[in-house]
């Protein structure tokens, strides 16, 4: 199964518009400050030529806050050197303005007459209020990003769990029933009367396993009456009497799992551990639920065989109730597989804290 990736596709996807966002800012402290020089008047060629002028006195240390001040120091949380180089910057900036802007619109426009707008506090003021401000503004638009950021990101990974999902579950409904019809073929075969009753019960064990599983989750009285029909499907097959022992311990009938976890942990126990009229170990099931956990433990004897029937996918069922499980509990589950001379056991632990 291919998986999608999800972080070059975030990388790819640049969520942020730098170019929108400085053009708004700029745009509203134009008229703003326009406002403000104009004295509510409408604003004479003057205003706007001093206006522009400021704003480009303003931009520069706006900038180095952006770019280098608040990645740098901010974000990397050293706040003292922040805090320092902030002030630094806006007096800097302030002094320049009070002696440079002045001068140089006298060269660059000499036809027009300037004169200051700003006294030298409150030009400070202005510069201190609009370098905390943008500094806010620019945290909020980084904060909104990156959280549209994960947003997607997570919206990607629960569309690439239910597409894995929906690709497992393909898989395990055809491999059931493959083996399912070599049962039905097998007491064909041999023209067994139980040979309708047992397609009876396959039709009720299908209907739950392509039709009743496909949600995101089912109860154990589920799951168990599940097993126990598998069970008695399959003793039409296996002449052996007490194939299984089945011993069930739970609190609550409605404690919720994903559908399909325990079937293909039966179904290989009676794949490599149980062979047809002969006498063996039974193969041992036992089912527990107490608060929020869950185990299923089965056991058979370890015969190390084949199917008559050779199935190069074999392995799928297992397979798939591993990635299963690693989709659905992560961090939430132990799945332990011990093998002996004689016995081949598997543990299932869930801890449910849905």
């Amino acid at each position: 199964m291919q998986n999608l990736n999800i972080n070059s596709f975030i990388k790819k996807a640049n969520y942020h518009r730098p170019f929108i966002f400085n053009s708004v800012l700029w745009f509203l402290a134009f008229v703003i400050l326009l406002f403000i020089f104009s004295k509510g008047n409408a604003p004479i060629t003057v205003d706007y030529i001093y206006t522009v002028a400021f704003l480009v006195t303003l931009a520069i240390p706006v900038s180095i806050n952006f770019y280098v001040l608040i990645p740098k120091f901010l974000k990397q949380e050293k706040y003292v050197l922040y805090i320092l180089y902030f002030v630094v910057n806006l007096l800097v900036f302030v002094l320049l303005s009070n002696w440079l802007l002045k001068p140089i619109l006298n060269i660059l426009f000499p036809g027009y007459f300037f004169i200051s707008y700003l006294s030298k506090s409150n030009m400070f003021s202005v510069f201190a209020i609009f370098l905390v401000t943008t500094t806010l503004l620019k945290l909020a638009e980084d904060w909104f990003y990156f959280n549209t950021n994960e947003n997607k990101l997570l919206r990607l990974k629960n569309q690439q769990i239910e597409t894995q999902l929906s690709t497992l579950r393909a898989q395990i409904n055809p491999h059931f029933l493959f083996n399912s019809l070599n049962v039905i073929y097998a007491l064909a075969l041999e023209q067994k009367e139980d040979t309708k009753t047992a397609i009876v019960q396959l039709s009720d064990i299908l209907r739950y396993v392509i039709y009743d599983s496909d949600t995101e989750s089912v109860t154990i009285k589920e799951e168990i009456t599940l097993l126990k029909n598998y069970i008695a499907f399959q003793n039409h097959r296996i002449e052996t009497p007490n194939t299984t022992n089945f011993e069930i311990d739970i609190e609550n009938e409605q404690f919720k799992i994903y559908p399909m976890l325990l079937l293909p942990l039966l179904e290989n126990s009676y794949k490599h551990g149980i062979i047809a009229n002969e006498t063996l170990i039974p193969i041992q099931l036992k089912l527990t639920q107490h608060d929020n956990n869950f185990e299923f433990k089965i056991s058979n004897a370890n015969l190390n065989i084949k199917n008559k029937i050779e199935d190069k996918h074999s392995g799928i069922g297992l397979e798939n109730l591993k990635n299963n499980l690693n989709l659905i509990y992560p961090n939430q589950h132990r799945f332990e597989v011990k093998a002996s001379k004689d016995i081949f056991q598997v543990t299932l632990h869930i801890t449910n804290e849905a």
